[in-house]
């Protein structure tokens, strides 16, 4: 990290409330998780008075078969995002360029500033027909946040391929694409994939995750990595969850459902973007935002304001949540 990059960096804003006396439709978190997660914490609290395994053999094995990787190429990480920052620091210095969708997740440009390097912008959906050859690391986030679009993966692969012929490392950040039924990029040569347990099994306070990277980058990735980087609790639920396939097939059939008929109903008053995440992004129109996110949580819903992402001005962002929840965000936003 640049000590004379850190100095000019701000925090990024992002989504997410602590007022539990609203329904939390900022962050894109399931408001499900799984069965059993209580008795394993319990269990891994118990265990915490020693230090982690920092092998993590059963997180590395748990990973590798939840993305169809080596698990030799797992690095467990806290939280996805504690993946990206590795994945920037073993491969970008002071004066480096990385390419970025814009818009798109606000860290992406924030922690490769930290680093000392430019960040290129790019339109989101232009990103994997750019030329990589300028850059040192080129970011892809599938699907998008805030736009909600899946990239195809014959288009990402090429991409990727591009990448490889350039020397440019590609980072992919896949956040969200477990509420899909596409294929990760995890082991691709030349990738690295950041993962995020926090969206699919409702854990963002456990804060676990990980990265993926074959060969010589992911040896980088594994010696950078801090020790112990996942508390015993994390990674012991974070095993648990990967595990639970049924769990998963059930999320991902209830949000594809409740997205569609929220999509619809949202249309009738905003132009709604067509998404694959558990989110949808809306065009408020001519409707002040901060109205609408303000009416909204007067109505005891908190929604996204996503005029903080670049080249959104009129914006609001909403996740998709279970019937009844959903059932609360369409009456907040009714005439608004």
């Amino acid at each position: 990290m640049d000590p004379e990059s850190v100095a000019r960096a701000t925090r990024v804003p992002h989504g997410g409330t602590t007022d539990s006396t609203v329904l939390d439709f900022s962050a894109n978190t399931n408001p499900v998780r799984p069965d059993g997660v209580d008795e394993v914490y319990a269990a891994a609290l118990s265990a915490s008075t020693r230090y982690p395994d920092d092998d993590y053999p059963a997180f590395r094995a748990a990973a590798a078969d939840y993305v169809d990787c080596d698990a030799d190429d797992v690095v467990p990480t806290a939280g996805g995002l504690e993946a990206l920052r590795l994945a920037f620091e073993v491969t970008l210095a002071p004066g480096d360029s990385a390419l970025v969708p814009e818009p798109s997740f606000g860290e992406y440009e924030r922690e490769i500033r930290l680093q000392g390097a430019d960040a290129v912008s790019v339109p989101h959906d232009e990103v994997l027909d750019a030329d990589p050859s300028p850059h040192d690391v080129a970011v892809v986030c599938t699907p998008n946040n805030p736009t909600g679009e899946l990239a195809e993966t014959d288009r990402l692969r090429a991409f990727a391929a591009r990448c490889r012929e350039s020397q440019t490392t590609l980072v992919v950040d896949e956040a969200f694409l477990d509420f899909t039924d596409a294929p990760s990029l995890a082991g691709e040569p030349g990738v690295v994939v950041a993962r995020s347990l926090t969206k699919m099994f409702g854990l963002p306070g456990i804060r676990a995750g990980f990265a993926v990277a074959p060969g010589t980058l992911g040896e980088r990735l594994a010696v950078a990595r801090r020790s112990w980087s996942l508390s015993t609790p994390a990674a012991d639920v974070g095993a648990y969850c990967m595990r639970q396939t049924e769990f998963v097939d059930a999320t991902r059939r209830r949000v594809a459902n409740e997205r569609a008929r929220l999509a619809d109903a949202l249309s009738a008053q905003f132009d709604v973007f067509p998404s694959d995440a558990p989110f949808l992004l809306c065009d408020v129109g001519d409707r002040d935002v901060n109205a609408v996110v303000e009416t909204a949580r007067e109505r005891g819903v908190a929604i996204r304001d996503a005029t903080t992402f670049p080249t959104l001005d009129s914006h609001v962002r909403v996740a998709v949540k279970r019937p009844e929840e959903n059932d609360a965000l369409l009456d907040a936003l009714a005439d608004v």
